[in-house]
């Protein structure tokens, strides 16, 4: 059975690839790794180790930090559906730019945290 840290930082890494529109694939190919394996820490059954989690910040342009945030309140998630999670789904699935980028300044504006961009 997975630690509820594991399971926890595997959802920010699959939340932060999905943000930066990166698939298994290219992560994995970052790391030299296969897709599976990025598959297995995205749902907690592989830990990942300090040194991979400091080289998964660097390529996902975040703090290492950021793998831990929320982890008191992922508590709450795993009793149900996790809302983060269907917002970044969501807002992946938007193909117009224009339209993506005025959502996440929406939220930035909401939430009074501005979010990190690649490119």
């Amino acid at each position: 059975m997975s630690h509820p840290v594991d399971v926890h930082v595997g959802r920010k890494l699959k939340q932060i690839r999905t943000i930066r529109r990166l698939s298994q694939t290219d992560v994995a190919r970052e790391l030299s790794l296969s897709f599976q394996q990025i598959q297995k820490y995205e749902i907690g059954s592989n830990r990942i180790a300090a040194s991979r989690l400091y080289e998964l910040s660097r390529i996902l342009d975040v703090p290492t930090s950021y793998f831990f945030e929320g982890l008191d309140a992922s508590e709450e998630a795993e009793k149900g559906r996790d809302p983060s999670m269907e917002i970044v789904t969501a807002l992946a699935a938007i193909r117009d730019d224009t339209i993506k980028s005025r959502i996440v300044t929406f939220i930035e504006d909401v939430s009074g945290v501005t979010v990190a961009r690649q490119g």
